[in-house]
């Protein structure tokens, strides 16, 4: 199942981050994908693959 993001897109993953919040703004699309995290700001690079995997859900587009 294709999932629907773009740019600015906040999303929630399945595993929380050490900061304690599991929501992400996407800063980048493309082959791989750039999340940051909402509370403390740390940005995440991964293959798009990986984060289709990692995603739980689309909270806004």
């Amino acid at each position: 199942m294709q999932k629907e993001y773009r740019l600015g897109s906040i999303v929630t993953m399945k595993k929380p981050h050490p900061c304690g919040t599991n929501e992400w703004v996407i800063t980048r699309t493309g082959a791989d994908i750039k999340i940051k995290c909402s509370n403390c700001g740390r940005s995440v690079m991964m293959p798009r693959v990986e984060f289709n995997k990692k995603v739980k859900k689309i909270l806004t587009y």
